[in-house]
């Protein structure tokens, strides 16, 4: 126990895939003795001056909250962080434009990386700052995924499958190119034929061919699972499907599949991993999910009617290579014949075993928010130790 207790400041962005993993770690914290803050981001950045000097826990390393940060730092709040988006990332130098900021990084004590790779990626990174420490702790998300914490959602998962019976969860990522919002895909639409388009925000950082490249790929792919999900109605008449849009897609496209659909449902509610629990298989291209329900043992397929290896086996590597591999309907047709039968599981194999050991900390022993409240304790036992701010910087 600490003999003087610093507050951890924790904020949620996005609540059904952060929430739950957060307020586990919170809970671990209070059995330390950590007490926490954890609230809406916006909310938490609002009122930085207003709260006690404590640990700031940021979800990622922007350009756009170095701002920020170093006036939270300058609060005398100690600033560590994770990065929500690098368990499957782009390619190292794509990554650093899009996601890492040489004044943010700067602001950090301590890292908490997903796996290996993630630490490896990082240690590339030519700001890094000498000596920032990088742990290697996995990820509260990657928590929920475990056995022991699993029966919290019983009561949840119960009702799904009373609801849905045996089903299919598609996951969608065309965010890229079906996004809520045009300004949010890899380009913009253009005003007259033979324009060239401009760059919205999901290709900012990308080399122009890169970003092409990858809009062709998902945009084709977009398009079989437009024609795959009536497709698998007919083909498995006593199954349902659940189509679960990625957070940041339209769900217009799917939701007029779904107008001529007995059995198809747009679901997008919860966390996914109750979703998961309750499915008999996952089908997804490129997919972060395919990588919790691998480490779940949910089976889980990848579609690829249309490949580009430079994508598939680089920036979507992971989620790929731990599902079965489908390259045309038929294939996805008998490979779920053979799942949904109980003839086929999961992907299995020490190959991919490896492979996930090397992306993702903490699927036995102590649980990530375990070890990096091992850090934080420490960290939050020596701030009130340390020099507080000017008294004029809380007027600022």
């Amino acid at each position: 126990m600490m003999s003087q207790k610093s507050v951890l400041l924790i904020p949620v962005e996005n609540q059904v895939r952060e929430l739950d993993a957060k307020l586990l770690l919170a809970c671990i914290a209070a059995r330390r003795g950590l007490p926490s803050i954890i609230g809406a981001k916006r909310e938490l950045e609002a009122r930085i001056a207003n709260f006690p000097r404590g640990i700031y826990l940021a979800k990622s390393m922007l350009h756009g909250h170095s701002k920020f940060l170093k006036l939270a730092r300058k609060l005398g709040h100690e600033i560590t962080a994770w990065d929500e988006d690098s368990l499957v990332h782009l390619p190292a130098e794509t990554y650093f434009s899009r996601r890492l900021s040489p004044v943010s990084i700067d602001c950090m004590s301590h890292l908490f990386a997903w796996g290996e790779d993630n630490a490896k990626l990082w240690r590339r990174y030519p700001d890094l700052p000498p000596g920032l420490p990088i742990h290697i702790t996995g990820n509260p998300r990657n928590d929920l995924l475990r056995s022991e914490i699993q029966p919290y959602y019983e009561k949840e998962v119960s009702h799904i499958r009373e609801t849905y019976g045996d089903f299919i969860l598609i996951n969608t990522n065309f965010n890229h190119v079906n996004a809520f919002s045009p300004i949010r895909n890899l380009f913009l639409p253009i005003d007259n034929p033979g324009e060239k388009p401009k760059f919205g925000r999901a290709a900012r950082g990308m080399p122009r061919e890169y970003a092409e490249g990858l809009r062709d790929l998902k945009q084709a792919t977009f398009e079989h699972f437009q024609e795959m999900i009536p497709a698998l109605e007919k083909a498995f008449p006593n199954t349902t499907i659940v189509v679960r849009p990625h957070q940041v897609e339209n769900p217009e496209i799917y939701q007029q599949i779904t107008s001529g659909c007995e059995r198809v449902h747009v679901i997008n509610e919860g966390n996914v991993v109750l979703w998961l629990m309750a499915c008999k298989v996952l089908i997804h291209n490129g997919c972060t999910t395919s990588v919790e329900a691998f480490a779940m043992g949910v089976p889980t397929v990848s579609y690829r009617a249309t490949t580009n290896d430079d994508y598939d086996y680089g920036f979507y590597r992971l989620p790929n290579m731990l599902s079965h591999e489908c390259f045309n309907f038929e294939e996805l047709r008998q490979t779920l014949k053979n799942i949904l039968s109980g003839e086929l599981g999961v992907g299995n194999g020490g190959e991919r075993q490896a492979l996930i050991d090397h992306y993702l900390a903490a699927q036995k022993g102590p649980l990530a928010c375990e070890r990096i409240i091992d850090v934080l304790e420490k960290a939050a036992t020596d701030l009130p130790n340390l020099p507080g701010p000017p008294p004029g910087d809380h007027l600022q």
